[in-house]
């Protein structure tokens, strides 16, 4: 390889960027219309961009990506994490092109990435399952009959999806339905499939997973585990490694599970299995990953070995650098920083940062995507940054990480740094009295009150005044940001001062948009008669759903159209 393209954003692709110049080859950045300044377009050699705005426009557009790839020369390519990294028809059409692909092959994605396949493997190697349907199920009907026969809770999740998306959690009869068209329309939206499948739903359990790395030359090695219980709305916000509070059997059954599942479907390159813990020490296999995962990092600060470095030595036919599971230096925890306010049940913040002032010091390492003055567009995952502390045992990471989020300072955006700061206080976490962190402990047993952000500064127009230009003769087309020309407008001689508009009344009728993003759909009509609490609106912001419910009863009046991208606070209805 000379030349990678990484078709990706954000944090994840200043990442690969930074692991290409160490590798000795360069790197191709390529971006949306908002993402023009964007920190990964300027940290790899080269940038180009995608033109467009949502990520089917851009990140999720195969002809564009292996354009650029053409256009820049690039001979390989990464996909990061999210997007395309886990679609076997990318994966294909970049070898297609004739191009090095880093990750697995097209078939193992294809094999491993299809939930339903993957259970089968993991049945044929002897890996621990709970009940679950078979194939893909066809309608909310299905849903229901599975329930009814294996009792609840059940979860349902899309089939070729990850993160988190598509995947919902029913406690009752009487909600499955429901969810199951929201999972469908969430995995659609993130992955650009609907298949969903249903199985058994541990109550409470841990999330424990399993890091692997394979190489062309049939070496499989398990390089330790994580734990990545802390979550919200079935997204990790804490991951730690090596996992704790396991007993050296659950290690090892997790680790040969691990390894077996990856051998018999012929893996290369990174990827992770997923497990379940309940309560009783019962071990369930979940799911794997057929990519680089967002906590790697936790993994590479406890075993010196960088993962993204590791994957180009694959793609390049090199040998693995390890040969068996290492013992693990010291602990690493890893915070997710995302534009999220904690006080309003972590909504999306999409805007501008004012201020990004990271810590620093022993055991300190900020993977970001962003800085001072960076916009955090509303189209895309609402992570700015990844806080990794690690120390020489798990006590001395967590006193380092109390130090480090104390140092960390945002303005502009909410962030979830108030959650992380609160929730190295808790006495579940730190696990004196024992480990109680579960995949729904923030939901079900997290006290603490977190006050509300202030409201974000609103996100300003991502797009671009595109105008051909003529450069030592050559024709050339140049994209300038909107809000560049508006405030060269606004400082022209003679540009009066705005001045500020009265408030307005507040407007007891109001539905208002909880955050920036797009009304995806209205579950009730015009005129409709709605009563306190009822489900009336369904929107997606920065990939994830978000329902919106009736604040009083009256009839209902819908002023903005489904489809549509609403700022935050926009008046979506009015009750009356």
């Amino acid at each position: 390889m000379k030349k990678v393209l990484i078709a990706n954003r954000g944090e994840i692709a200043v990442r690969i960027a930074r692991a290409c110049a160490d590798y000795g080859v360069q790197s191709v950045a390529v971006y949306a219309n908002a993402d023009i300044d964007a920190l990964h377009a300027r940290m790899a050699d080269e940038a180009y961009g995608l033109d467009g705005d949502k990520p089917a426009d851009t990140y999720l557009n195969i002809e564009k990506l292996l354009a650029v790839a053409q256009k820049s020369g690039a001979d390989a390519v990464h996909p990061g994490y999210g997007f395309l990294s886990e679609n076997a028809g990318f994966a294909q059409a970049v070898i297609d092109a004739g191009l090095t692909w880093i990750g697995p092959r097209p078939a193992t994605i294809t094999q491993l990435g299809d939930k339903v396949a993957a259970r089968k493997i993991a049945l044929q190697v002897g890996a621990p399952l709970v009940a679950g349907t078979k194939d893909p199920v066809q309608d909310a009907g299905e849903v229901l009959r599975f329930a009814q026969d294996n009792g609840l809770p059940i979860i349902i999740k899309a089939a070729f999806g990850g993160g988190g998306r598509g995947m919902k959690i029913a406690w009752r009869m009487d909600e499955v339905e429901e969810l199951y068209a929201s999972a469908v329309r969430e995995a659609v939206t993130a992955f650009g499939r609907g298949e969903c499948f249903v199985e058994q739903f541990l109550d409470k359990p841990r999330h424990i997973e399993a890091q692997v790395i394979a190489d062309t030359h049939g070496n499989v090695v398990v390089l330790g585990t994580r734990d990545c219980s802390l979550q919200r709305r079935n997204q990790k916000l804490v991951e730690e490694a090596p996992a704790p509070f396991l007993s050296d059997a659950q290690r090892e059954r997790i680790h040969a599970a691990a390894r077996d599942i990856c051998a018999a479907a012929d893996y290369v390159s990174a990827g992770t299995v997923e497990f379940l813990l309940s309560q009783s020490g019962a071990i369930s296999f979940l799911e794997v990953n057929t990519r680089l995962q967002v906590e790697h990092t936790v993994t590479e600060q406890t075993t010196g070995i960088d993962l993204v470095i590791e994957q180009l030595r694959v793609a390049d036919g090199l040998p693995l650098s390890v040969s068996a599971t290492p013992a693990p230096i010291g602990h690493a925890f890893e915070f997710r920083i995302n534009a999220e306010d904690v006080g309003r049940g972590f909504l999306p913040t999409p805007g501008p940062v004012a201020r990004f002032d990271a810590p620093s010091g022993p055991g300190v390492r900020l993977d970001t995507g962003v800085r001072a003055g960076s916009v955090v567009p509303g189209s895309f995952d609402s992570m700015m940054a990844k806080l990794i502390v690690s120390g020489a045992t798990r006590e001395q990471a967590l006193a380092r990480a109390r130090r480090a989020l104390a140092e960390f300072r945002i303005e502009g955006v909410a962030s979830v740094l108030p959650f992380h700061r609160a929730v190295l206080g808790e006495a579940d976490f730190i696990g004196e009295q024992g480990f109680k962190v579960h995949t729904r402990w923030i939901e079900t047993e997290f006290a603490g009150a977190l006050a509300a952000a202030a409201r974000a500064e609103p996100e300003p127009s991502a797009g671009l005044v595109r105008t051909a230009i003529e450069i030592d003769g050559r024709r050339v087309q140049l994209g300038l940001p909107a809000s560049l020309l508006a405030g060269l407008a606004s400082a022209q001689p003679g540009a009066g001062v705005a001045l500020a508009a009265p408030a307005e009344p507040v407007d007891e009728q109001a539905v208002t948009a909880p955050a920036a993003g797009n009304l995806s759909a209205w579950k009730v009509a015009d005129g409709d008669l709605v009563q306190a609490g009822d489900l009336i609106a369904v929107m997606e912001a920065m990939k994830m759903e978000m329902q919106v419910h009736a604040h009083r009863a009256g009839t209902i009046r819908l002023l903005a159209q489904a489809g549509g991208m609403q700022a935050a606070g926009a008046v979506l209805a009015r009750i009356g």
